[in-house]
């Protein structure tokens, strides 16, 4: 599987772009499954349901199925995070893999950049970062593109992950 992230301080715009270059990329007719990392706690079941319950009486991993989705929880309870590597050992082949978060890890990216954010650019400081994403135009030794033009960052991505 070829791996791509995208990644930015938070209201850069990362999640914006991922949703747009799954939607690009798939219909050009590859597979894609995407990784987000979580700074936070997070439910993706509720007080109430079945799952949660089994999840609060103990369970170390609750498997959620139906014909539409399957879901599969898995309660940390105080070991560590498990690393990019390790989750992505869990997906299902595709073509590509998007993974939003995960600036520290060695993967290839592109920085997600909203001046109005005022926050500093990451790659400056990083190389594993390809490209930049921005809202406004910027002179970097780096690839530059408007953040709303996903037909030319998905071409991007695709030539750089050689698909």
């Amino acid at each position: 599987m070829k791996i791509f992230g995208v990644v930015g301080w938070k209201n850069a715009g990362k999640t914006g772009l991922m949703e747009r270059l799954v939607s690009e990329i798939t219909a050009r007719g590859f597979t894609v499954s995407t990784v987000k990392h979580a700074h936070h706690s997070f439910d993706v079941d509720h007080a109430g349901k079945d799952s949660y319950r089994h999840r609060e009486a103990g369970a170390s991993e609750v498997l959620l199925a139906s014909r539409n989705r399957v879901a599969l929880m898995q309660e940390m309870r105080g070991a560590d995070e498990p690393s990019l590597a390790a989750l992505l050992t869990r997906l299902s082949p595709v073509d590509l893999v998007l993974v939003e978060g995960y600036k520290r890890d060695g993967h290839a990216k592109i920085e997600a950049h909203r001046a109005a954010t005022k926050n500093p650019l990451i790659a400056p400081e990083d190389n594993t970062i390809q490209a930049v994403a921005s809202d406004v135009p910027l002179e970097l030794d780096l690839p530059v593109f408007d953040l709303d033009n996903t037909v030319e960052i998905a071409d991007f991505v695709l030539a750089q992950v050689g698909l």
